[in-house]
């Protein structure tokens, strides 16, 4: 930004700082009458009495998911957009590079018509799809949940075990390693080939990659947000063939390009 863009940038400022303060002394010659703001009251990580959500420091947490109560998340999970871990009558537990997707819920129970006690227990590098519902059941390790699928109480998913989308698992079912559930209520279908015991893995490390992207860009203060919004108006990539009867080049600013190690398929630079 040069000298002339500053300057505009400082009169902006200054404009709406001015005009802020004349809307405070509108409102306080209105009185009782003035115009009250409704701040939200949605918090991502919510302490209920005392139980507090334990979040490890290089987990993500998306800003509109809810993490409430008695909720531990390891070292590399995310919790993504619309998530709901609630944690109040019982534990949640999420292990390290576990990824939920958006709009899903986790819940626990206290306890059932046998008065069994049951938490959720989910494991390392789970993956559990767009909108599928846990609830008092355990996910072990390197499992897969598909995407609107719904395991209820006393549900065990082993470790290399899949749930397919839109599944109903019924209370206390066990999948056993290496096999694929579906349906409603959800029955065995096949045992999983070597290369889809694979791709639950690497599909954990995929949103675990992905993750990182989406913190970097949520941690990014006001100011570099507008910022790249100019950027990106200013240097908008067209078509190549567009680009090319213009004879423009067009290389995208620094400020705009992901560091090296934050995409799985970029490696980071050796000088040499």
């Amino acid at each position: 930004m040069g000298t002339i863009g500053k300057a505009i940038y400082t009169v902006g400022f200054w404009i709406r700082e001015t005009g802020q303060a004349i809307d405070r002394l509108g409102s306080r010659l209105q009185g009782s009458y003035y115009f009250q703001e409704q701040i939200s009251r949605h918090r991502t990580l919510m302490n209920l009495f005392d139980k507090v959500p334990i979040v490890d420091k290089d987990a993500f947490v998306a800003p509109s998911a809810s993490v409430v109560g008695d909720v531990q998340v390891g070292r590399g999970s995310s919790i993504w957009y619309g998530c709901v871990l609630r944690g109040d009558v019982n534990s949640i537990s999420v292990g390290s590079g576990t990824n939920i997707q958006d709009n899903s819920l986790v819940h626990v129970a206290k306890s059932n018509l046998s008065g069994k006690v049951f938490p959720t227990v989910i494991g390392d590098n789970v993956t559990v799809g767009h909108s599928a519902v846990l609830h008092g059941c355990t996910v072990e390790d390197e499992a897969f949940v598909g995407m609107g699928a719904t395991l209820l109480d006393g549900v065990v998913v082993e470790k290399h075990a899949m749930v397919a989308a839109g599944a109903l698992v019924r209370q206390n079912t066990r999948i056993p390693c290496g096999e694929v559930w579906g349906g409603n209520p959800a029955k065995f279908l096949r045992k999983l080939t070597d290369e889809e015991i694979a791709f639950i893995s690497q599909s954990a490390i995929n949103y675990s990659n992905l993750a990182q992207v989406h913190a970097t860009e949520n941690a990014k203060p006001f100011d570099e947000i507008e910022f790249e919004k100019v950027l990106r108006k200013k240097f908008a990539r067209r078509d190549e063939v567009y680009d090319s009867m213009l004879g423009v080049v067009r290389e995208t600013p620094p400020e705009l390009i992901l560091p090296d190690n934050i995409l799985a398929d970029k490696a980071p630079k050796v000088s040499q």
